[in-house]
């Protein structure tokens, strides 16, 4: 099953989704801001749009697969997991608490719903690899293996050695999505280890690229349903996204890659979020 909402709704959901980011990272005392707050939309569309996925049996046997690579991103996962039923929206002020199945890394035997354990980077694309080999290899060609990276940790030799595999072996149930923000902790990507021609580099891989405005969940949506039509290649999708989306302090600023709001800055973030920037009145004011 999935959850077909609208366009609009999709962006409020997304825009929910950002205002329990600020408050699980203000009330864990840490966590990365900049990652999840623009990966929003993307999840938003995922998980309310694009993959078949039944919260009620989260090991349904007909669900697609979605691997979270770059894992300190995880906030906006366990929001949007939270939104979609897989567990009470009141758990998520239980991020990074010890005993909490909501780690600061996701854990996949802490929480139903999570399909892998992240934590050092560059992994998540040879986990994908993985799984759809053995999805060839028992004719499951009804499933789909959705995997979210962070263009830093494209850094990580890991990354490439999977896409020479998925490159030939044409697996092409394994549908990248690839955070470009342009940051990574220590700055910008182009800075510390540039990437570009990041789409040149993939194609010379044996992928089909495609190229959005990650911020945009139709655009997303409508990526999502042409990689599932290339039926020769994995397919990566480049999302150019916002570090820091909704909240115009952080927007575009490496320095919020691995820091939290504290209180006054998490109330300044929220009053943003519900007004969209100052466009409309907020119930809260």
């Amino acid at each position: 099953m999935n959850r077909k909402l609208s366009v609009d709704r999709l962006e409020t959901v997304a825009n929910d989704i950002r205002e329990d980011i600020i408050r699980m990272l203000e009330h864990a005392g840490s966590g990365h801001s900049a990652g999840p707050l623009g990966l929003a939309d993307i999840f938003a569309a995922l998980y309310f749009d694009v993959m078949q996925h039944d919260p009620k049996h989260p090991d349904w046997e007909k669900r697609d697969i979605l691997l979270l690579s770059n894992g300190h991103c995880v906030p906006v996962r366990y929001a949007a997991m939270a939104h979609a039923g897989y567990f009470p929206r009141k758990e998520l002020l239980t991020l990074r608490k010890r005993g909490s199945r909501l780690q600061g890394h996701p854990e996949r035997t802490k929480l139903p719903g999570l399909e892998n354990t992240s934590g050092p980077l560059g992994s998540g694309l040879s986990q994908a690899c993985g799984m759809a080999l053995a999805m060839r290899m028992n004719n499951e060609l009804h499933r789909w293996v959705y995997v979210v990276m962070g263009d830093g940790e494209l850094d990580e030799g890991n990354i490439w050695e999977a896409a020479m595999l998925a490159g030939k072996e044409k697996l092409h149930h394994v549908i990248g999505i690839i955070d470009r923000n342009n940051i990574q902790i220590d700055g910008p990507t182009e800075n510390v280890m540039p990437l570009e021609n990041l789409r040149g580099k993939w194609e010379s891989f044996g992928w089909h690229v495609l190229e959005i405005n990650g911020n945009d969940v139709e655009a997303v949506i409508d990526a999502c349903a042409m990689a599932r039509a290339i039926i020769e290649k994995p397919v990566m999708i480049i999302a150019h996204t916002i570090p820091g989306k909704g909240v115009d302090f952080m927007e575009g600023d490496f320095h919020w890659h691995g820091a939290p709001p504290n209180h006054e800055q998490a109330v300044e973030a929220l009053k943003e979020l519900r007004t969209l920037g100052g466009r409309i009145r907020s119930e809260h004011e």
